[in-house]
């Protein structure tokens, strides 16, 4: 089987790319024509407006809900109705959901990358391991594995933090601010005095 472009695909085999001249995109007339008519819309997985006759949850489950998500109680009962018809449509779409036959789709463990280059990048091999592996050095009698202390380690810092000015823009120093900051001699006295 013969790999085809999603390009060809979707543009034709006369895609030119985007007319930069005029601000235009050119697209193929298959294109136009599939996005000219709708053939689905996620209000089919709402409910309808009239179909208000069967709530399946009720006003103590909804005040249950919101104490457990640690959120507000409704201030009136408009705002418990809209609530309820809220959660109601939240609900009823979830089910719209679930009606969906998903016989034979592999079901997904994580959302993320799955393809070969995605699966080989994230792949620890030996040559990844090679920079931990060479800190290591056995010590003693038994071979006791130990890792190297690193001896590109900055023991004393670069700077002077006495050197910064009084000024709120001279205390700067990359993200971190200076704060010059003085005990009152006589509230110190008070408390230390019993």
């Amino acid at each position: 089987m013969d790999r085809v472009p999603i390009r060809r695909i979707i543009f034709g085999t006369s895609y030119r790319g985007p007319d930069i001249k005029s601000g235009r995109i050119q697209t193929s007339s298959r294109i136009e024509s599939m996005l000219s008519r709708p053939s689905w819309s996620v209000r089919s997985l709402l409910p309808k407006d009239e179909d208000t006759s069967q709530a399946s949850v009720t006003k103590e489950q909804l005040h249950h809900l919101l104490k457990l998500s640690a959120l507000p109680q409704p201030k009136s009962v408009e705002e418990e109705a809209g609530m309820l018809k809220t959660l109601e449509s939240q609900i009823h779409f979830v089910k719209q959901i679930q009606k969906v036959d998903t016989t034979g789709v592999e079901p997904l463990v994580a959302i993320r990358d799955e393809t070969a280059e995605a699966i080989q990048e994230q792949t620890i091999t030996l040559e990844k391991l090679k920079p931990y592996l060479d800190q290591e050095e056995k010590v003693g009698n038994n071979g006791t594995i130990r890792r190297r202390k690193p001896t590109d380690m900055i023991t004393e810092s670069g700077w002077d933090p006495f050197e910064l000015g009084d000024g709120k823009e001279t205390r700067k120093k990359g993200k971190y601010f200076f704060v010059k900051k003085e005990k009152d001699r006589q509230s110190a006295a008070a408390i230390s005095t019993p």
